[in-house]
């Protein structure tokens, strides 16, 4: 096959939220803009998503009246992050809004805020959240361009088709995104293009060499600069090993057959620095009988025991911190896998917690996945933890339920523990997240460590330029999202931050590949 060169004004690799709002800022500006995609669908790990996305103080806070500002968003990331990323701290806060205006003038995309409260406490904080979200989109709106975003994870998965409905979430933010994108008349969308190279001349990066979906070799050569936004290393278990990152592969939520660090690795040949590659987005998952994760979030019911039947944690912390909980714990004691231990409360085989995707009792029961007993002793042989342990765990758990208080761990005692824990699922308890585990049968699902995807990456400036590790940049290539080492560092904020730093550092590279 003859090699093919193609020009463009930018190349952008990856097709999230992140990459194609970089797609969209520059398209719309009139530049001749080419999305690569590696593979058959756009919108990576982002049409996973809730689409929560974390731009603070913008006018879509503003028209819902909930009091956010540009200050009080600084002030709650200076207080968790303290002097760390300074100057993209405040980058990050001060185009936010810049971002959101530039991209409600399309008619394609609008964004609504809706609750979901932000991950710690402290000063700045939104207790009811700041999070936008893209408005669902009907799948008559957006016409055949559906079929070209990446489908739930269920689905996805299966190797299936999204049914012909709206949009919501992250696919929503991608199909909104693609339809901007289309009506610009400057965008060159390119699905099962894997690209390998980056292209140098005279020590600027100015393309990729890539695989076309015929297999052919092709050159790309982008005059203004190169953005790399296609996600982490997730989804290779050898550079996982590598840099010591918790977890595996088959249990990341990232979509398989992507987010491999391929153009990360090619960075770094070219003098690239690295931060945070031993860190991740890290959520519980609920092992499936196929061995993958499933994120769990929301538990409002049961608890988290470890290999010795003892509860570790907040079962109601934001998944992140429960990651971290269970990486902490299982350095000591088996912690992974753990065991959410429930019962029959809610009904027979009910998890008391959103799993994404979910899977039938039925199918955890017969693959072993989740265990059923008639008694607690029962239970804790089935998992193979110590009964008298797992038997005093939920005895003690069972009344601070019944006093509305968990002396442990402080469950039920802060806004994010209560938002998934409607009044009516206190069965009586004072404590809306805490009621007892005493209906049976009961049930223990297998918690292995899952992530939303990895946050180390390429090391970059306010501008998204990649940076070597002397602090120079390598002219022409930028890097966002989960490419790039994560402006948050070791914490995840609230709601939405790994999409709103994607998004706010693909629009700064463009403006920086434009002045």
């Amino acid at each position: 096959m003859q090699n093919e060169t193609v020009e463009c004004d930018v190349l952008v690799v990856g097709s999230g939220g992140g990459a194609l709002t970089g797609a969209y800022t520059a398209a719309a500006q009139g530049l001749k803009t080419i999305v690569v995609e590696k593979t058959a669908r756009f919108g990576g790990t982002s049409a996973y998503s809730g689409a929560a996305i974390w731009l603070a103080g913008t006018s879509v806070q503003e028209r819902a009246g909930i009091g956010d500002s540009p200050e009080k968003a600084r002030t709650y990331l200076r207080a968790l992050l303290g002097d760390d990323e300074l100057e993209r701290q405040e980058a990050f806060v001060d185009t936010a809004s810049r971002v959101v205006e530039f991209l409600e003038k399309d008619p394609n995309i609008e964004f609504e805020w809706r609750p979901f409260p932000d991950y710690y406490k402290r000063p700045g904080r939104m207790d009811s959240g700041r999070a936008i979200n893209p408005i669902d989109l009907p799948s008559s709106e957006i016409g055949e361009l559906r079929h070209l975003v990446r489908p739930e994870p269920g689905v996805d998965r299966a190797g299936g088709s999204q049914p012909e409905e709206t949009l919501v979430g992250g696919r929503a933010l991608i199909g909104r995104l693609l339809l901007a994108l289309e009506a610009t008349g400057h965008a060159d969308l390119r699905s099962n293009t894997a690209a390998q190279k980056l292209i140098v001349d005279d020590g600027r990066v100015v393309g990729i060499e890539a695989t076309a979906p015929d297999g052919a070799v092709i050159h790309i050569r982008a005059k203004h600069g190169v953005l790399l936004a296609a996600g982490g290393i997730e989804g290779s278990d050898e550079i996982r090993a590598a840099h010591s990152t918790p977890g595996r592969a088959q249990w990341s939520m990232g979509p398989r057959g992507a987010n491999t660090g391929d153009l990360l690795t090619a960075a770094v040949a070219l003098g690239a620095d690295t931060d945070l590659l031993d860190e991740a987005w890290w959520c519980p998952g609920i092992e499936l009988p196929d061995g993958r994760g499933a994120f769990l979030v929301g538990i409002r019911g049961g608890i988290v025991v470890d290999a010795h039947g003892d509860r570790y944690l907040n079962e109601s912390l934001p998944y992140d911190q429960f990651g971290r909980a269970m990486i902490a714990q299982n350095k000591s004691i088996q912690a992974i896998p753990s065991y959410l231990v429930f019962d029959s409360r809610e009904g027979e085989g009910v998890l008391p917690a959103i799993s994404v995707p979910s899977v039938s009792a039925a199918d955890h029961l017969a693959a072993e996945t989740w265990v059923r007993a008639d008694t607690i002793e029962a239970l804790a042989a089935a998992i193979n933890v110590p009964a008298a342990n797992l038997t005093t765990t939920v005895e003690r758990f069972n009344d601070f339920a019944k006093h509305g208080v968990d002396e442990d761990f402080a469950r039920g005692e802060d806004p994010y523990d209560l938002f998934f824990c409607p009044p009516s699922n206190s069965g009586g308890s004072p404590n809306p997240a805490l009621h007892g585990i005493s209906q049976g049968p009961f049930y223990a699902a297998r918690i292995v460590l899952s992530d939303l995807g990895t946050k180390g990456g390429l090391r970059t400036d306010a501008d998204a330029r990649v940076l070597r590790p002397d602090g120079s940049a390598i002219d022409g290539l930028y890097a966002a999202g989960n490419t790039a080492a994560s402006l948050t560092g070791r914490h995840y904020p609230g709601p939405g931050i790994p999409l709103g730093t994607a998004m706010v550092f693909s629009y700064r590279a463009i403006e920086h590949m434009m002045k």
